[in-house]
């Protein structure tokens, strides 16, 4: 087969006075996710999408929230080590198209810097890389700001 979609999705609860890690950058929040890494709901997603893709498991297998030496994790280090897994199994990535759900705060103006983190640990142009953000319309916990979620899709070519 030279083609594989993945697809990824991602919950995390917001709490205040933690920091808000998204696409691997810092937002300035008054809230911030809560997990055993340091909770980015998009590069979780985005991992899950890759592992999925070539049937690897998912984040949780590879990166167990009960082993110590993952807690307070970057994941910009848990994504490198996915896209590792995938390149050593003769596949690179095509693209990321992915979609935020969170009322707040507006992720708009932090998008080309996501993008292109992102990019640059994928090996990817920024133009292969989707963000996209919506709200809830305060329905639900998202539009409580009580969490937040990502859902990622992705196409990888066998080299």
């Amino acid at each position: 087969m030279s083609y594989r979609i993945g697809q990824g999705i991602d919950f995390h609860q917001l709490e205040e006075g933690r920091e808000f890690w998204l696409g691997g950058i810092l937002i300035p929040h008054d809230k911030g996710a809560v997990g055993h890494s340091d909770a980015d709901v998009l590069l979780h997603a985005i991992c899950d999408a890759m592992l999925g893709a070539l049937a690897l498991g998912d984040i949780g297998v590879h990166f167990p929230d009960t082993d110590p030496q993952y807690k307070g994790a970057d994941s910009k280090k848990l994504l490198a080590h996915c896209y590792k897994l995938i390149s050593e199994k003769g596949y690179s990535l095509v693209n990321v198209d992915s979609t935020l759900l969170l009322q707040a705060p507006k992720i708009k103006p932090h998008i080309p810097q996501m993008q292109q983190t992102i990019a640059d640990i994928l090996s990817l142009s920024i133009d292969d890389v989707s963000i996209k953000a919506t709200t809830t319309e305060h329905l639900s916990f998202i539009g409580r700001e009580e969490g937040v979620v990502a859902t990622v899709n992705i196409l990888l070519k066998k080299n």
